[in-house]
């Protein structure tokens, strides 16, 4: 295959990612990459609906990815988008509207498109190895859960329960309120009962998440050591006792306190309450000591599936049906 340059841009509902990296037969080498929190889910998710802010805001960030893209010469482009816009009633127009403004082509994929992209992310991180591990990402519109190792996947399945959701669905107060935590709670037991079966008849003995929140909550467990993560790895330990400590501490601080600890990053303050709850609520029914925190998700395993294939988008997993 020789190296090649290739852009991958994930269009999240809260965050948009851009990867431009040189891949070669069996790694990557990035050259650069840049999240912005365009939040296409606000004000919208729960209508279906991308709002016309929402879509300026994407817009904008799409062209300034674009700028990049070409100002690196790169031709190969796979952008991808979640559950935002796969469950708005406009989601196929505004693809549509980025193909004529921007000139690239969106492919919006599905909970088990995604679920699968994600395993091989953190497969791709080497987060797993022979145990069962049970993965999560949280997005901002969806919850991805995969449980398997570092063979295989024995399952998976995307939920419509992500941050931006449960924003608008429970967290009214700031700081929360306990009422809210017990709603919040009393909800994902409502509608994580296909999770709960399978962790029951799997029985993983790990846990691992990816990117986003984990990333967020590692980074604050680093600040409070006064140590700080390096570049070069992928893989970051968070001890349960650690993660319930600050889980706790989020409960009980506004959104001004919360921005003032160490490791905290504006785009994730107000999502990162809510989230903490549902790894809470997941982590009754997993016997971990450590979460382990994946850098690795979506994009990184879009590029494994490339490197795998060794060959273009209509070759790769994600193939149109023709």
């Amino acid at each position: 295959m020789g190296i090649r340059k290739t852009a991958i841009i994930d269009m999240g509902t809260n965050t948009f990612h851009l990867l431009l990296v040189h891949l070669s037969v069996d790694n990557f080498e990035t050259i650069f990459k840049e999240k912005i929190p365009v939040k296409i889910g606000q004000g919208g998710i729960s209508r279906n609906t991308i709002t016309p802010d929402a879509q300026k805001r994407a817009i904008h960030t799409l062209q300034h990815f674009k700028n990049l893209i070409d100002g690196e010469g790169i031709q190969e482009i796979y952008a991808f988008a979640t559950s935002a816009v796969r469950n708005a009633d406009n989601g196929q127009d505004f693809v549509q509207i980025i193909k004529e403004l921007i000139d690239i082509d969106v492919k919006v994929i599905d909970g088990e498109q995604e679920a699968h992209l994600i395993y091989e992310g953190i497969r791709f991180s080497g987060s797993l190895n022979g145990d069962t591990n049970l993965m999560m990402d949280i997005g901002g519109g969806s919850v991805e859960f995969i449980i398997g190792n570092d063979q295989e996947a024995f399952w998976k399945q995307s939920f419509e329960i992500g941050g931006q959701r449960m924003l608008d669905l429970f967290h009214y107060h700031d700081p929360i309120l306990p009422e809210e935590v017990e709603k919040l709670t009393d909800f994902l037991g409502e509608k994580l009962i296909d999770l709960v079966y399978a962790i029951s008849k799997f029985k993983p003995t790990g846990f691992v998440g990816a990117s986003g929140t984990f990333d967020t909550l590692s980074d604050m467990y680093y600040a409070a050591l006064h140590q700080s993560k390096t570049n070069r790895e992928n893989v970051f330990q968070l001890p349960k006792e650690e993660f319930e400590i600050i889980a706790e501490k989020l409960l009980t601080l506004n959104k001004e306190a919360r921005l003032k600890i160490p490791g905290m990053i504006p785009m994730r303050v107000d999502m990162i309450v809510v989230a903490s709850c549902l790894i809470t609520y997941i982590l009754r029914f997993v016997p971990v000591e450590t979460l382990i925190c994946s850098n690795y998700a979506l994009k990184e395993g879009v590029i494994a599936q490339l490197i795998k294939k060794h060959s273009l988008w209509e070759n790769t997993i994600l193939k149109e049906n023709q």
